[in-house]
């Protein structure tokens, strides 16, 4: 089995699974792949995929942007971070990387 390596992009703005799919998937300019599944996602152009975990039932936000990548884990910390680029100049959301910089 090939490792997945996972950074996490925490969203602090109240928004929905559905509502932040299409926002990253405009912003990114890139497709939804999946919907209608249990575990939609977009490909960034890194080759990176974004999935959208969302609290559960009665929590509050944050939302979480899990990039994963297959290559390596700098790989998936640097196509996070140019999500991150691209949400801040697309949208008003407060976005902040989950892990070490």
């Amino acid at each position: 089995m090939t490792p997945l390596f996972c950074a996490t992009l925490i969203v602090r703005d109240a928004v929905t699974k559905l509502d932040a799919l299409a926002i990253v998937a405009l912003s990114v300019d890139r497709p939804v792949e999946g919907s209608g599944t249990s575990r939609p996602f977009i490909r960034l152009d890194s080759g990176a995929t974004v999935e959208i975990e969302i609290p559960k039932f009665g929590e509050p936000p944050p939302l979480a942007l899990d990039v994963y990548s297959t290559t390596s884990d700098d790989h998936a910390k640097l196509s996070a971070l140019a999500l991150l680029g691209r949400l801040e100049e697309q949208t008003a959301w407060t976005v902040k990387p989950d892990f070490v910089l």
